[in-house]
């Protein structure tokens, strides 16, 4: 019982966090859905889009090579001090450009997206802030492999976020900033629960926390005979960071941006404009829940890669996207068959879109998922360029369709499945190519992998 509960345990609980923050961005929209006006909605809609393109598209590249950085430091026997201590550094600094920046563009951004409403604004930027202080927490977690803690972030995430939003919709007087303010907070209070998990000693989940492999990989404590950190640490991680922003926030774009931009060239039809970004929503719900999965496979593929054990990481990859296949196929299917109604259901929208559309949409989710499995692949492999190059080539097409003339919805799903698809093929060759005749690393600098 107790080696199952080892096993099976944090996946477990990480389905169960996952499953909190879904149904929390679900019940988000849906309630909004069905008490707010249709412009106030459509608002609501692309500040939620917002959100999980500036906060998760910044900060996730930081939990990304937080993870990364601390399991290739626990494989090679170092103390983890110094590279918490660089990620709190970069979470920092980042944060403060972020946020000026949001500010310099708050008044176009406010007219064009969010219906005049500077209370949406504010709620922007404290969703950038929670994102920060939780993603950070969340590569700390995932690199000590602690995926309990991990997932007691995602359930206080998800909690904080959806129960206030049902007292506001049974309060009679429904309110868009309301929403949206403590949609943001919820952030904090999943970031709170994964900073008193860091504090309990003991906390440890899976196998791999149990039964160390080599002489320091399960400690984090320094030691005469782990050094503090190798030389130019600091700056591997600033520089992988760098890659993994920008092409976290393309990847976020590509996944998110295409309601916000066919809101204002659907002109005054606002409720096709929230039909289509509810649509959009539904169609991106598996993807959402999807992105945490990464915290499990990034640190696994990372030390298989320090290791040279290449054969691991092509075999981790393969499960991961048979499962991927398993689950994406009859989802699409779904969508085809009964998106529409669920859109006009679930999210109370006027306007019934085609089973095409949403299926269609449904279809892309799915290249996008293919795309969140082989990225932590190429990271673990040190390919940080190559995940910004993917990503930044998707997102050029990807704007340049939906600039195009003609019907604004068929330019929005073609624009998305142009995009998956082309994200999905590069990522391939580059991983097929690094796989390829990769030498087994040696020395204690191979947990630093080369950007």
């Amino acid at each position: 019982m107790v080696s199952l509960r080892q096993r099976f345990g944090p996946a477990l609980y990480m389905g169960g966090g996952l499953a909190l923050v879904g149904a929390a961005g679900f019940g988000f929209v849906s309630l909004a859905g069905h008490t707010l006006p249709a412009v106030e909605f459509a608002a609501i809609t692309n500040f939620y889009l917002m959100v999980n393109i500036i906060g998760p598209g910044l900060f996730s590249a930081l939990e990304q090579e937080t993870s990364r950085s601390v399991s290739a430091g626990l494989a090679g026997g170092r103390a983890l001090g110094p590279i918490v201590g660089h990620a709190w550094k970069l979470a920092a600094g980042l944060l403060a450009a972020v946020l000026v920046v949001l500010l310099a563009v708050s008044g176009p951004l406010t007219d064009a997206a969010l219906a005049g409403t500077w209370g949406l604004v504010f709620a922007v930027l404290l969703s950038v802030a929670t994102s920060a202080a939780v993603y950070l927490v969340r590569g700390v977690l995932g690199g000590t492999q602690r995926f309990n803690g991990y997932a007691a972030t995602l359930g206080a995430e998800g909690l904080a976020r959806i129960l206030p939003c049902v007292v506001i919709a049974l309060s009679g007087v429904p309110n868009a900033v309301g929403y949206a303010l403590f949609f943001a907070a919820g952030s904090g209070v999943g970031a709170l629960a994964g900073l008193l998990w860091l504090r309990r000693p003991s906390a440890t989940s899976g196998p791999s926390a149990t039964k160390p492999t080599g002489t320091a990989a399960a400690t984090t404590e320094t030691t005469p005979d782990v050094p503090e950190a190798l030389p130019g640490a600091g700056r591997e991680m600033a520089r992988g960071f760098a890659f993994l922003v920008g092409g976290t926030v393309l990847m976020l774009v590509v996944m998110n941006v295409a309601p916000i931009v066919i809101t204002p060239r659907l002109g005054g039809d606002a409720a096709t404009a929230a039909a289509f970004g509810s649509a959009f929503v539904l169609a991106r719900i598996p993807l959402f829940l999807f992105a945490p999965v990464q915290a499990m496979l990034l640190p696994a593929l990372t030390r298989a890669a320090t290791r040279g054990e290449y054969g691991e990481v092509r075999a981790t990859l393969r499960k991961i996207l048979v499962a991927v296949a398993a689950i994406g196929i009859p989802g699409v299917a779904a969508s085809f068959l009964v998106g529409p109604w669920a859109v006009q259901v679930v999210f109370g929208a006027d306007v019934r879109l085609s089973g095409t559309v949403v299926g269609l949409l449904g279809l892309s989710t799915i290249g996008l998922m293919v795309g969140q499995v082989l990225q932590p692949g190429l990271i673990a492999l040190g390919r940080h360029r190559s995940v910004t190059g993917a990503w930044l080539l998707s997102a050029v097409v990807l704007v340049g369709l939906l600039a195009l003339p003609g019907d604004p919805i068929r330019a929005g799903v073609t624009a998305q499945l142009a995009g998956a698809a082309l994200v999905v093929v590069i990522m391939l060759v580059t991983l097929s190519r690094a796989l390829g005749n990769r030498p087994a690393p040696t020395g204690t600098s191979a947990g630093v992998a080369a950007v």
